[in-house]
C-alpha cells in the first residue's frame, strides 16, 4: 500500500514537471486581418500560407490573411497595449476585438456634437485635457463654436452638456482637419478614444462610425472597408460602406477593436454606401505638427484657402 502510494506521488510530480515545462513553451500568436487571433505552433511557412498546429488539429492560414505573428504565452493579449505619442498628446493602442455594441458603449462618450452658426458636425476627444478633432469644413470661417459632450451615468442614461467657449487650436484645410480645445469641466470628465497604430486595415474588414447625422446624436452605423486607398484630388481616402450623412463629418471611423482608423468627412450624394474617411496617418501628422497649422485669429489668412494661381493664356502656351 505504501509502495503504491509512493509510485502514485512520483507519477504526479513527474506529470506536474512535464506540464510546467510545456507551459513555458511560447507558441506563436497569429493576428488575422479581421482582428481575431490564433495561437499554436507554426509547422511550416510557405510562400502564401502558414500551417499551424493548434493542439487539436492543423490548420492552413493564407498569408494574405495574416496581419502579424508574435510569440506569446497565451491569448491574454486581451489586455490592451497602449502607448502615448512623443509629447503625450494622444494615445495609440492595440485593443482586443469586441462586439460593436460593446465598443459603442465604451467609446460613445468620446464622440461630440460640434455646432456653429452655419451648421453642425461631429468630433472626438483624443485626451483627458479636452482636445477634440473634427473636420475643417465643419468650422470653416467660424469662430463661435459650441461642443456638446456626453456622459453616461451609473443608471446607464446619457447626460449632455453644451459648452460654448470652445477654442480653435489648429486648422488644415488641405486635409480637412481641425483641432479644438474644450474647457475643462470639473464634474464632467472627458472620455477619449485611442488611435490605431498604423494603416493596416484591409478591404472587407468590418468598421463602424459614431456621429450626429442630421443632428441625430450618437448614431452608430456599420459597414466594411471598400478600399483603403481611394485617390481623390491627390489625397488618399478610406472608402467604406458605412453610412455617412451630413452631420457625421468629423466623427471617428473605428475598426473592430475600437481603434480610430480615420475621420469621416464626405460621401457621394448620387450613390449609396459610398462614404469616405481621412486615414489615421494624416490625422497623426496633423496632430504631431499642429504648431505648423496653429490658428491665429489676428491673421486674415488663417483658416482660409489661397486662390489658385491664374492660368496661362493659350497664346502664351503655344509660344
Amino acid at each position: 500500500m505504501i509502495y503504491n502510494r509512493c509510485c502514485l506521488i512520483r507519477k504526479l510530480c513527474l506529470l506536474v514537471a512535464v506540464l510546467s515545462i510545456c507551459s513555458k513553451t511560447q507558441a506563436d500568436v497569429i493576428e488575422l486581418v479581421n482582428g481575431h487571433k490564433v495561437q499554436g505552433d507554426v509547422l511550416k511557412q510557405g510562400a502564401d500560407y502558414l500551417l499551424v498546429d493548434i493542439g487539436i488539429e492543423v490548420i492552413r492560414i493564407p498569408a494574405d490573411q495574416v496581419r502579424s505573428r508574435t510569440k506569446g504565452d497565451s491569448l491574454s493579449s486581451d489586455k490592451p497595449s497602449v502607448s502615448k505619442s512623443k509629447d503625450k498628446f494622444y494615445s495609440v493602442a492595440q485593443l482586443p476585438a469586441k462586439s460593436i455594441k460593446e465598443l459603442a458603449r465604451i467609446y460613445g462618450e468620446a464622440v461630440t456634437l460640434v455646432q456653429t452658426p452655419s451648421g453642425l458636425g461631429s468630433g472626438f476627444i483624443i485626451n483627458d485635457r479636452g482636445y477634440c478633432v473634427t473636420n475643417y469644413h465643419v468650422v470653416e470661417k467660424e469662430t463661435r463654436i459650441a461642443v456638446t459632450i456626453f456622459h453616461r451615468t451609473k443608471t446607464g442614461e446619457f447626460q449632455r452638456r453644451q459648452i460654448k467657449d470652445v477654442e480653435i487650436i489648429a486648422l488644415n484645410p488641405f486635409f480637412d482637419l481641425a483641432l479644438l480645445r474644450i474647457p475643462r469641466q470639473k464634474d464632467f470628465p472627458f472620455r477619449y478614444v485611442y488611435l490605431a497604430e498604423d494603416d493596416q486595415q484591409r478591404e472587407g474588414e468590418e468598421v463602424f462610425a459614431i456621429g450626429n447625422p442630421l443632428g441625430l446624436e450618437r448614431s452608430v452605423s456599420r459597414g466594411i472597408i471598400s478600399t483603403r486607398n481611394r485617390n481623390m484630388q491627390g489625397i488618399v481616402y478610406i472608402q467604406t460602406t458605412t453610412q455617412i450623412n451630413p452631420g457625421n463629418s468629423g466623427g471617428p471611423l473605428f475598426n473592430s477593436r475600437g481603434e480610430v482608423i480615420g475621420v469621416t468627412n464626405m460621401k457621394l450624394i448620387l450613390g449609396e454606401g459610398l462614404g469616405f474617411a481621412i486615414p489615421i496617418s494624416y490625422v497623426k501628422h496633423f496632430l504631431d505638427n499642429r504648431d505648423a497649422f496653429a490658428f491665429d485669429k489676428t491673421s486674415p489668412n488663417t483658416g482660409y484657402r489661397y486662390f489658385d494661381a491664374p492660368r496661362r493664356k493659350s497664346s502664351e502656351i503655344e509660344k
